[in-house]
């Protein structure tokens, strides 16, 4: 029974982190329906309520945590971790769809943002996805070592006007879109190895980085 609950409640801070991504999905999409550049920008800012909430919150986001599974990785990490994404890829999925069918406005944007994404190569959406998880791990890092929202505030929107990928963000898009397909899950899977490998650089590096003058020279 303890068991259970405690993966029930790690499965739900995932869908709950994953709703807020959605949500931010959601802000973007409305604000930058227009294609000006001001509506884009004033969306990535926006969006930035996804990953506050998930930050001061607690909540469990995949791309918030895969860094920190360098020097943080029992059991439990682990058991976090993929449970959170769980719950993120259920609620992106389930939001979104929902959010397609109650505002057919987004839907349209998110088709044609999707449809773009696609025409992608591999490498191209493997590297955009490693942009976004470096920014991802200085925004929570920055958040939990810094106690600022600064670097929520300011690398959200740099990925999302840098055209780096966001693997639930991702999710959510598609889903708001209604594309289900093989080419898509194909992406998304790239997308979420790309945010992986971006989000573990930093970490790594600092557990090699010189910690004496003599060590820099």
């Amino acid at each position: 029974m303890k068991l259970a609950r405690k993966i029930t409640f790690q499965l739900f801070e995932g869908i709950l982190a994953g709703l807020m991504i959605t949500i931010g999905c959601c802000v973007y999409l409305a604000c930058s329906a227009s294609g000006e550049i001001v509506g884009k920008i004033g969306g990535a800012v926006l969006f930035s309520v996804g990953l506050l909430a998930v930050c001061y919150f607690g909540f469990s986001l995949y791309t918030g945590k895969i860094g920190f599974i360098v020097t943080n990785h029992t059991k439990d990490d682990v058991s976090v971790l993929l449970l959170g994404l769980l719950g993120n890829v259920i609620a992106a999925a389930v939001f979104g769809i929902a959010i397609g069918y109650a505002i057919p406005s987004l839907r349209d944007t998110a088709l044609n943002a999707c449809n773009a994404r696609l025409a992608q190569e591999w490498w191209q959406t493997l590297l955009r996805g490693v942009g976004c998880g470096i920014l991802m791990y200085v925004a929570v890092a920055l958040f939990k070592d810094k106690k600022t929202p600064l670097g929520i505030v300011f690398a959200i929107p740099a990925f999302i006007l840098s055209g780096f990928e966001h693997s639930i963000a991702d999710m959510g898009y598609f889903a708001i879109a209604g594309l289900y397909s093989a080419e898509a899950l194909g992406f998304i899977w790239l997308v979420i190895l790309g945010n992986t490998i971006g989000a573990v650089i930093i970490p790594l590096l600092r557990l090699v980085k010189p910690t004496t003058a003599q060590d820099c020279a």
